[in-house]
Order: structure tokens, then sequence, then C-alpha cells
């Protein structure tokens, strides 16, 4: 059998069916972001794998290579998770910085639902190979700089303070980084604050920034 490459031409699958590849992948990183964190990712084996995904081996060959092929998958779900995420934020009809705020609340929202999936990327990122590791950070950057064109985008109309764009990029790394510290610190953060809180007080303290970058 030919093997095909995937839609995001990356890693090689034998099944045509570009949704059913979709489906069974995301099946497989949610199921294998279980086992890593559980049992470690060098301890889980593929036979793990197979069984919490409810594939055989041989099918869940036929949309991996290799179990270093999945740590670059959680990667890309986050990352599309997040896009879309931001998006939606974007289509809304705001006005002023609200349309930042909204932004940053689907963030938030998306780190909230795959807490997991984003600590094992820290986890094991530097287990990967060469290719995958650069793969992995390059989506990472993806992510961050899908804040930083929302904010060009909200500052050519009008809705954000004329800043530079170093300040703009500073403020995209923060944003993504606050993201992350809710899945880092959630086991303390979760005690004091909701998801919604947590929100509120990052959101605030980005536009107090704002505020005197204005001025």
């Amino acid at each position: 059998m030919t093997r095909k490459i995937d839609p995001e031409g990356e890693i090689v699958t034998h099944i045509k069916n570009k949704d059913l590849v979709r489906k069974r992948r995301r099946q497989i990183v949610d199921a294998a972001v279980k086992l890593f964190i559980k049992h470690g990712y060098h301890k889980t084996t593929t036979r793990e794998l197979a069984k919490e995904t409810g594939l055989s081996i041989g099918s869940l060959y036929e949309y991996i290579s290799t179990k270093d092929d999945i740590l670059y998958l959680v990667a890309i779900a986050i990352h599309a998770e997040v896009e879309q995420g931001v998006k939606d934020a974007l289509a809304r009809p705001t006005h002023s910085k609200d349309a930042l705020a909204e932004v940053i609340r689907e963030y938030f929202l998306v780190c909230d639902r795959m807490s997991d999936h984003v600590l094992l990327m820290y986890q094991v990122t530097h287990f990967l190979p060469e290719k995958w590791e650069k793969k992995v950070l390059e989506a990472e950057l993806r992510i961050t700089n899908l804040f930083i064109d929302a904010m060009k985008q909200l500052r050519v109309l009008g809705k954000l303070p004329n800043l530079d764009d170093n300040t703009i990029n500073l403020i995209g790394h923060n944003i993504s980084i606050m993201g992350h510290t809710w899945a880092f610190r959630r086991w303390y953060f979760a005690k004091i604050f909701t998801i919604d809180q947590y929100i509120e007080q990052q959101t605030e303290f980005i536009m107090s920034y704002l505020e005197e970058a204005k001025n």
C-alpha cells in the first residue's frame, strides 16, 4: 500500500479520508496525553497507546509513523484550537479594546481545556528529534503571532493605542505565557480562582499596561 502525505504535509498516513485522519489523530493525541502524563513519555508503550485509543497496533500505525509524531500532533492540536478561538473572537462585534479582551479570553479558555496537552508539550519537547522539536517551537511561535497579528489589526482599526511593533511583540509573548501559566500552576491557582476570575485578573493587568503605554 502506498503511503500518503497527511493534510498538513508533515506525517505520512495510509488513509485517504482527511476527516477520518483528523478524527483518529485527535483520538490518539488525547489518549497519549493521558498516558504520557501518568506513566511518562518513554515508559508508555505503543501497545498501551493502541489499547487506550481502542485501535489495533496496525491501525495505529496507519495514522502515525512513530511515537515521536504524537508530540508534534499535540502541538498542532493546541494551535488549531487557539487559531479558531482567536478568529471567532475577532469576528464578534466589539468596541475599543474589548476586541483584544475577547481574544485573550478565548485563548485562556483553550489553555484551560487543554491544560494537560500544554503541560505535556513543555515537559517532553526536548526529547523529540531535532526536526520535530523545531516544528513544535515553530507552532508555539505561530500561536504567539496570532496575538501579535490580532493587535496589529486592532491598531489599524483604531481599537488599540498606536503602539510600536516591539511593544506589541512583547505583549503578544506575555499573553502566550500567561495562558500557559494557568496550565503550569493550575494545581495552585484553581484553589483561589475560577478560570473566569483568572481571565479577568490577567486581562485587567494587560489592559492597564496598554493604558500606561497610551499615556
